[in-house]
């Protein structure tokens, strides 16, 4: 089962690769590290670039539900969790479920969205379920949120606190197409219609057995110290005001075990920890008021890069 699994995802992966999302193969890859983790995505990138489609694809290629929530100034939690309405022909109140309810959630521009509406969030991707006036509600499993997130210096634009941002367990851009797939893309006027004749090659049962078969991915002692280094790095950085918490440890040790799995092995080299290290941290960080312009990203390929691999 576990072998079949992965091929079934290697196909669907190679499948959108070649045919849909050509040059946003490590987008894609993360999207589904993120799935088989039980964690998170945002994209920091210009509009524009396929972050929709990626999320379109993602969904058409698994038959898995999608929500999509357009992140506005006057966005309301409940146009996010749902709300209960008063039926007169019935004599109760019903709950009305929102976009929340569904196995792959796009969230359009996260940051343009008041603080108190991005909290809704909070609940639903820690706990895979909301709480509407006193109620929980579970959500669909597998459940992901993809998040798009404009340049911070763009107009209109809200911060992320820490908190929401911890619950993102990777972090990745899009960027633009090489150049003549952008001129193909081009001249074929977008892919989108492509979109709607995509094979269902996974299902919600197939990503949960391979969820459970990533857990169980064996992370070695070296390797678990090699990635605690690099933990204990970003905290006494001189540039760092807050480095990487414990919770984000855990995300990136889960991380590791599911590109172990993509790649086909049952346990986890360093060479994991280092790929997804940028991935998991650069957005987690708390740098200091004068370091404040600083790249993160870069920042995260410096740590990690003095320190060194353990013997396998």
């Amino acid at each position: 089962m576990q072998q079949e699994t992965g091929s079934q995802i290697h196909e669907t992966l190679d499948h959108l690769n070649r045919q849909v999302l050509q040059g946003k193969q490590e987008a894609l890859r993360l999207a589904m590290v993120a799935m088989l983790s039980g964690g998170h995505l945002l994209i920091e990138d210009l509009p524009g670039l396929g972050k929709t489609t990626l999320a379109l694809a993602l969904a058409g290629s698994t038959g898995l539900g999608l929500g999509r929530i357009q992140c506005t100034s006057d966005l309301l939690p409940s146009d996010i969790t749902g709300l209960s309405v008063f039926r007169r022909d019935e004599g109760q109140f019903v709950f009305l479920p929102g976009p929340i309810f569904n196995h792959i959630v796009l969230v359009d521009e996260i940051n343009r969205a008041m603080p108190r509406t991005q909290s809704a969030l909070l609940e639903a991707m820690e706990e895979h379920r909301v709480t509407v006036e006193g109620t929980t509600h579970p959500l669909p499993e597998p459940f992901l949120v993809i998040a798009t997130q404009n340049p911070i210096e763009q107009t209109g634009t809200y911060p992320l606190p820490e908190s929401q941002l911890d619950r993102f367990l990777l972090c990745t851009g899009i960027g633009y197409p090489p150049t003549e797939l952008e001129k193909a893309i081009i001249t074929d006027g977008g892919i989108r219609e492509r979109l709607e004749g995509l094979p269902r090659l996974l299902d919600a049962r197939s990503l949960l057995v391979a969820r459970r078969d990533a857990a169980q991915t064996h992370l070695a002692g070296n390797v678990v110290e090699y990635l605690h280094r690099f933990v204990l790095a970003t905290r006494s950085h001189p540039a760092v005001l807050t480095g990487l918490s414990t919770r984000a440890a855990i995300g990136l040790a889960q991380a590791a075990r599911a590109a172990a799995y993509l790649a086909g092995r049952d346990y986890v080299v360093p060479e994991d920890v280092r790929d997804l290290a940028v991935a998991c941290s650069s957005h987690r960080l708390l740098l200091r008021p004068e370091h404040e312009t600083r790249d993160r990203r870069e920042l995260i390929r410096s740590i990690i890069g003095e320190i060194a691999l353990p013997l396998t």
